[in-house]
């Protein structure tokens, strides 16, 4: 891919505004735009199918990097991001069977498949650093943070008995 067009311009301050300013993110913003364009010429028929899990899958891809991003933990971090690259081949999946079924043409899916091969690329270079990084290990370990499963029963009355 050579010349991009900027498809969003944050009002913050380059640099320092957050996971919009990740190139894995303005990548996978670009899968997002190419699918959305890519889905007007497909049959009617996979409007409710192919269409909207296609749409679905490249959207998630930016929510889970933007989601990680805002995660303290790099193993919380790498969590999402491991997902947001799971979205992503699906996204392929789907792209592939719109070629296998003749939805798109060659040319149509030699573009999205290199730019989700490009998009992947870059997102596991981003997970390599924040690997390198262990934000959070200092203060928590390298174990996961979660909280702790609440113990109660929501079919024992005990816990809402009034007392008299």
């Amino acid at each position: 891919m050579s010349e991009r067009k900027v498809l969003y311009q944050s009002p913050g301050v380059p640099g320092k505004r957050g996971f919009e300013d990740l190139e894995c993110y303005k990548l996978a913003l670009e899968v997002v735009a190419e699918v959305h364009k890519m889905v007007k010429s497909l049959p009617p028929e996979e409007k409710y199918d192919l269409a909207a899990q296609i749409r679905r899958s490249s959207k998630s891809v930016t929510a889970n990097i933007a989601e990680g991003y805002g995660r303290f933990h790099y193993l919380d971090s790498l969590h999402k991001y491991s997902i947001a690259r799971g979205e992503l081949n699906e996204t392929l999946s789907h792209v592939i069977n719109a070629k296998v079924l003749e939805y798109i043409d060659q040319k149509k899916f030699e573009l999205l498949y290199k730019l989700i091969r490009e998009t992947e690329q870059t997102l596991n270079g981003y997970m390599a650093y924040v690997r390198r990084l262990r934000t959070g290990s200092q203060e928590f370990g390298d174990k996961s943070i979660h909280e702790d499963q609440a113990d109660y029963d929501p079919y024992d009355p005990g816990d809402n008995e009034v007392e008299e």
